[in-house]
């Protein structure tokens, strides 16, 4: 594929350790062949020696024609929230611990970043969802969400009484800490945790995962991305659930409320360099054998 990247964009979290060796390597490598390269604000004081231009994540993703993203996962989880309203792809390299999204390791960035910018990667989009806490049919509050939107009692040992619909049709009413909604990305984090499948990214899917219901044969639910999710807060309910997405963003339902969660419009570009492989990030990240079976 033949790339024409000429506007790049570095962004990601300045707490990170090592991250001054990383940023300097990426930032000799872009200069050398000429491009120009926005440097999130935020990382300004964070390399030394001469600085591009610094700015903002909303800019950035306006003016890059390719965004680097420096960090573990969770640096492109909140990285993917801005950029997907835009059309820049996204690489990550890793300075985290799974890796399931960045998968450059520093070690490789004089290397595949150049193949990247030479236009030999392997690209697959990711969508990303909505949620919406309605209260009397009035949107208090929203959210949005690369790996998933859950909904939870917020209080150790204590459950709520909640009732799913899949498309307006009612689908049980349980009771339990929560429901984790999930996207193919998000099914290597926090659902995979809760007991959920693992979705190959390339599904257009999301699954539902229950987090310790008081039914033995609840199990988690793979469905359309298309369809739309509501959860409804019955009244009986004495506690305030939130309801947090990718776990940062926190809104709270009260009693009666109901949370409406649907694929986002917009969508994410994720690169790869190539011969990326999800099954060898499984065995890799997941710890499982490598053995070959004769």
């Amino acid at each position: 594929m033949q790339a024409s990247f000429k506007t790049i964009g570095i962004l990601g979290r300045s707490q990170q350790a090592d991250l001054a060796e990383v940023l300097r390597l990426l930032l000799d490598l872009l200069h050398e062949r000429g491009l120009t390269v926005l440097l999130e604000d935020e990382l300004a004081g964070s390399v030394g020696g001469e600085l591009p231009k610094t700015t903002g994540r909303d800019d950035i993703g306006k003016r890059s024609d390719l965004v680097i993203v420096v960090g573990g996962d969770g640096s492109l989880l909140s990285a993917a929230r801005t950029l997907a309203y835009y059309d820049a792809p996204v690489i990550g390299v890793n300075r985290g611990r799974l890796g399931f999204l960045t998968d450059v390791t520093p070690d490789l960035v004089s290397t595949q970043i150049p193949q990247v910018l030479d236009g030999e990667f392997e690209a697959e989009e990711r969508f990303l969802l909505d949620a919406e806490v309605r209260r009397n049919d009035d949107i208090v509050a929203t959210g949005d969400a690369f790996n998933d939107v859950v909904v939870n009692s917020g209080t150790t040992g204590q459950m709520i009484e909640m009732e799913l619909y899949i498309d307006e049709e009612f689908v049980y009413r349980q009771r339990a800490d929560g429901l984790i909604v999930s996207t193919p990305t998000g099914s290597t984090a926090y659902s995979l945790s809760g007991g959920g499948p693992i979705m190959h990214p390339a599904l257009d899917a999301m699954v539902l995962v229950p987090m310790f219901p008081h039914a033995l044969s609840s199990r988690p639910i793979v469905i359309d991305d298309d369809a739309e999710v509501r959860v409804d807060i019955l009244e009986r309910n004495r506690i305030h659930p939130p309801v947090t997405c990718d776990g940062h963003i926190t809104m709270t339902a009260e009693p009666g409320d109901s949370v409406h969660i649907r694929k986002k419009p917009h969508s994410l570009t994720l690169l790869h360099p190539v011969g990326h492989s999800f099954y060898a990030s499984c065995r890799d990240k997941l710890r499982w054998s490598n053995a070959l079976v004769n």
